[in-house]
């Protein structure tokens, strides 16, 4: 019976010359322009720093099979921007010659949308600073021409890098200040330990060609502000450990600080702002902010329950998203029908309508350790 039924299994299978190897070498594309609601979410790779990974994701897919888009590595906590006006990508990573030691090479690369790969790199100075992803570590000024790259170690400096003729221009040094807020023209600022905002102007060549600094307009003895902006129009707003926000123009040539209001006016007490990215802008001027409840003295990390919407021209709050899971980052798209993402304390992602805040649905099984950023298609 058996070497019967082993006799029919053997002839009804292919023989072995019908079976064809798959093809080699095949690569798909993806379109330049992405569609509005394509995110890149960023793996950080905790556990393996050297190999942390960005994923494309289709956020308005249900299934699993279509919504993966593809995926680029960056190596030992990497810095990301994905620029409006040209169909590449920016990352800035680190490599030692060894593997894990070795000499080390920080450098800027560039790779292309469509096939996802690696198309050109510019070497920097060693000295890019390597921390938990924020928006404000690579910044792009001058039409997108030229790349800025906050240096610590612990020495505080920007790396230029003049994205046209793909080279290294100089550094700019920022003593006493930390991170790179985009400014109008081929400019920056940064905020300085002193409760100061430092303004800098590059010249033709990349260099410093003037420097000033705004009056102290914030402090850590009552009421600290947090550097995790959301930039609206130009306009800069920096959320305070106890719920306030200060905008900060930055259309000039130098910051215009504006007075502070506060988000919790008319709430009851409690309420503060936390997590680690925790406040976002959408194409129609809303300024979104994650929020927690019985906020203390150090909360400001916490994980928020709710995001709360803003207007801020008119300083009043529109709307209030309860989250399905806690969460401890968030993103939203850059359309006139925005989709809400948060990393939820859970380590998947959730998305919801920023319209009405419905969940749509939950993400997961995608990446191999937290992710930290959504990076939006704009």
């Amino acid at each position: 019976m058996r070497k019967s039924l082993l006799v029919l299994l053997l002839a009804a299978a292919p023989a072995l010359g019908e079976i064809q190897p798959e093809p080699l070498g095949v690569i798909q594309t993806l379109p330049e322009t992405y569609p509005p609601h394509w995110v890149i979410a960023q793996d950080s790779a905790f556990f393996h720093m050297s190999d942390g990974k960005f994923i494309v994701l289709d956020a308005d897919s249900d299934d699993a099979a279509s919504r993966y888009k593809g995926m680029f590595n960056g190596a030992f906590i990497p810095q990301f921007y994905l620029p409006e006006t040209k169909p590449e990508m920016y990352v800035i990573e680190t490599f030692h010659s060894r593997g894990n030691r070795g000499e080390r090479t920080d450098v800027l690369t560039i790779y292309d949308k469509t096939t996802l790969a690696p198309i050109d790199e510019v070497i920097i100075p060693a000295k890019r600073v390597a921390a938990i992803p924020t928006h404000y570590y690579l910044q792009l000024v001058d039409d997108e021409r030229i790349a800025l790259i906050y240096n610590f170690t612990p020495g505080t400096s920007v790396s230029v890098v003049d994205l046209e003729s793909r080279e290294f221009l100089g550094e700019v040094p920022i003593p006493g200040c930390a991170l790179v807020y985009p400014m109008a023209g081929r400019a920056f600022a940064s905020l300085c330990a002193d409760g100061s905002m430092l303004a800098v102007q590059l010249d033709e060549n990349g260099k410093l060609a003037a420097a000033a600094r705004t009056e102290k307009f914030f402090g850590s003895e009552r009421d600290p502000m947090m550097e995790k902006a959301a930039i609206i129009d130009g306009v800069a707003y920096f959320p305070t450990f106890l719920g306030n926000v200060f905008p900060v123009d930055l259309n000039g040539s130098t910051p215009g600080v504006q007075e502070p209001w506060s988000l919790v006016a008319d709430v009851e007490s409690g309420w503060r702002p936390g997590g680690i990215v925790l406040a976002q802008g959408d194409a129609s001027g809303r300024l979104y902010v994650m929020m927690h409840p019985d906020g203390y003295d150090g909360s400001h990390k916490q994980p928020g329950t709710e995001i709360w919407v803003f207007d801020p021209k008119t300083k009043q709050r529109i709307d209030r998203i309860e989250l399905r899971v806690p969460a401890i980052t968030m993103g939203v798209t850059h359309d006139q029908n925005p989709l809400l993402l948060t990393t939820n304390v859970d380590l998947e992602v959730d998305v919801y309508s920023a319209a009405d805040g419905e969940h749509l649905r939950t993400i997961g099984n995608f990446g191999q350790d937290t992710v930290f950023l959504f990076h939006s298609a704009r």
